[in-house]
């Protein structure tokens, strides 16, 4: 067997676990942001929903991303995946469905944080099933199959839009329809902080993501030839650290404090911004990328809060927001030696055509996702009597309402207890 063909699937393999063990990291950062009494529903939907998502991928969702016999929208080929050798391929195919199948897995997993703490679990299996086979596989195929935006030369290398603007605008489609949490905005409009439970759960799960964002970004690169992974990776951390700093920074200067919820978005922020940019540009322009993230980020979350639209994990502005200057940036930072898609960037005299490209593909990608998402959330919304637990339940909490059980027993059951003896 080919050493090279060997050490690509290996190296894929290795960079395919690093991007489904980022799942671990959305338990922990979402149940952290939340309330304790949803804290088992939310590590439980985000299993049950991989679990789908993974069925609808291997079923439709890989062969309308890199299907041949493509019309305007979709490929028409490799359904129901069966891990014959496709052509072309310098690794195993298997490994590399596995691999796009943890992208697919992570889209899905964006997008429902705007469901957070309000929306019944047989919401959550109905948008899993067509966000899955109807939103992410589009515009990765648009992108990276070969579709439209790629022949126009749309540069995102690991998916600032294809993954993180498309779950972000699903989520902003779920919060729009849900509306905001009870308790969460006065009579008046202003907002009330309703804090998460565990402020370590939230920073480890952050820093689980950042070392699955190796696997993300660096595995993308799909080969060790040259060893040009560790140049994706090395931009991959500058820009998550530059990300956390900028947030601290912008915290502590505009709120008096250096708030933690800010500075771990920060370096989430900067982790997605630089997903699309990663292998285009110089170590200098991913620090300036992240570092802008970080601003950006802390000034998005209170633009979407004074407007009513309640986020509890951050979605919208981490991975919608972040996403969308991280697509941006390619078309000012990528240089001619690293665009090895598309034009170089606007400061290396590619003039506005690459930056061009990569709004359109922004306009385009975001618009499609949110209008679809938004349609699939309504008619749902119709079918199934309503989006929303009730206000009954929503108050008791999820935990206890869709599953039976506490996520933290101890705490609840000691409770309940003192209230019948007392």
């Amino acid at each position: 067997m080919d050493p090279i063909y060997l050490m690509n699937s290996l190296w894929v393999m290795l960079a395919a676990i690093l991007v489904i063990f980022m799942l671990g990291g959305f338990i922990l950062l979402e149940a952290g942001s939340t309330r304790m009494k949803n804290a088992g529903h939310i590590a439980g939907k985000t299993i049950f929903t991989f679990g789908l998502a993974s069925l609808v991928f291997w079923a439709v969702g890989f062969g309308f991303i890199f299907g041949d016999n493509a019309n305007f929208l979709v490929g028409l080929s490799h359904f129901f995946y069966s891990g014959y050798e496709l052509e072309g391929m310098s690794l195993s195919s298997s490994v590399f469905f596995v691999f796009q199948l943890a992208f697919a897995g992570i889209a899905i997993t964006i997008a429902l944080g705007g469901f957070a703490e309000r929306a019944k679990l047989s919401v959550y299996l109905v948008f899993t099933i067509l966000f899955s086979a109807l939103v992410y596989p589009v515009v990765a195929h648009w992108i990276w199959g070969g579709g439209w935006l790629a022949e126009h030369g749309k540069q995102d290398f690991a998916g600032s839009t294809v993954v993180h603007l498309t779950g972000a605008m699903a989520a902003l489609a779920a919060t729009i329809l849900l509306k905001p949490r009870i308790g969460k905005y006065n009579k008046d409009g202003s907002a009330n902080n309703i804090y998460g439970h565990n402020q370590v759960y939230t920073a480890l799960g952050v820093l689980i993501l950042w070392v699955g964002w190796f696997g993300f970004n660096a595995g993308s690169t799909v080969s060790v030839d040259n060893g040009f992974f560790g140049f994706v990776a090395l931009n991959t951390n500058l820009a998550a650290g530059a990300g956390a700093v900028a947030a601290l920074i912008i915290s502590w200067m505009v709120l008096g404090k250096s708030d933690v919820p800010t500075m771990l978005n920060g370096a989430l922020a900067g982790l997605v911004a630089i997903t699309a940019s990663c292998a285009f540009v110089d170590t200098w322009a991913a620090i300036v990328i992240g570092f802008v993230a970080g601003i950006l980020v802390f000034y998005s979350v209170r633009f979407f809060e004074k407007r009513k639209i309640d986020d509890p994990i951050f979605a919208l502005s981490v991975h919608g927001a972040a996403g969308i200057w991280g697509t941006l940036s390619t078309g000012f930072f990528a240089t001619p030696e690293l665009a090895t898609v598309g034009l170089p960037g606007l400061f290396y005299g590619g003039g506005f055509t690459q930056l061009g490209v990569q709004f359109m593909g922004v306009a385009v990608s975001g618009a499609y996702a949110f209008i679809v998402s938004f349609i699939i959330l309504a008619v749902a919304k119709k079918v199934m009597n309503g989006l929303r637990v009730t206000e009954e339940e929503e108050i008791m909490g999820l935990d206890i309402s869709e599953h039976g059980s506490y996520g933290y027993p101890e705490a609840f059951v000691a409770k309940e207890d003192n209230k019948l003896s007392s």
